[in-house]
């Protein structure tokens, strides 16, 4: 009963997320989204009670699995290569889970900033990710080079940067960011 429970969720939230970036967050209704489920609103009701509260659970979701990378990171000790291997994991969460809920922020950046703004649970998340990224770094550039790694990620995944042969493959988008994260001197798959 609770795995039915719980696929409900996520498909609501599914459904949700692909009715924002395609229309807006402000244009989305509950009656739309529940149209779109086959299911009634009270259905819907009974697991989300406002558009706010999907959204909430979207960020929580993201907020949790950047936990997990962010706990396997600060646990690690040899930190040139734990910054390449978190940047290989955030990675994955970018080309999947990560990805959509992306591309919903920076298309509906008005709504989430009047709505979200306080308990954004992913701020927090995205600093301590930051510090991960320049642990034990005290060249300035060396620092600006593994927060911009990040950049590339969440770039290349980008909507905006898309042209009609599809953009930024996420291969090619992971090799830049693993290239900026890589000490300086220091190239992917090189000799050491």
């Amino acid at each position: 009963m609770a795995g039915r429970r719980s696929d409900t969720r996520e498909r609501i939230q599914q459904i949700a997320l692909e009715l924002f970036v395609e229309q807006g967050y402000e244009k989305t209704s509950l009656r739309e989204i529940a149209e779109r489920l086959d299911v009634t609103k009270a259905a819907l009701y009974y697991h989300f009670r406002t558009k706010e509260d999907i959204v909430a659970s979207l960020l929580d979701d993201l907020a949790e699995s950047l936990d997990e990378v962010l706990e396997w990171g600060k646990a690690q000790e040899d930190h040139v290569g734990a910054r390449r291997e978190l940047i290989r994991r955030l990675a994955e969460l970018v080309e999947g889970k990560f990805g959509p809920i992306m591309r919903f922020m920076q298309e509906n950046q008005p709504a989430l900033k009047t709505t979200f703004h306080e308990r954004n649970p992913l701020v927090s998340r995205m600093k301590d990710v930051f510090q991960l990224l320049v642990a034990d770094e005290q060249d300035p550039a060396a620092q600006l080079r593994a927060r911009l790694s990040l950049v590339a990620l969440v770039f290349g995944n980008s909507p905006q940067f898309r042209d009609e042969n599809g953009g930024v493959p996420p291969e090619v988008a992971l090799e830049v960011a693993l290239d900026l994260v890589s000490p300086r001197g220091h190239r992917p798959g090189a000799a050491t």
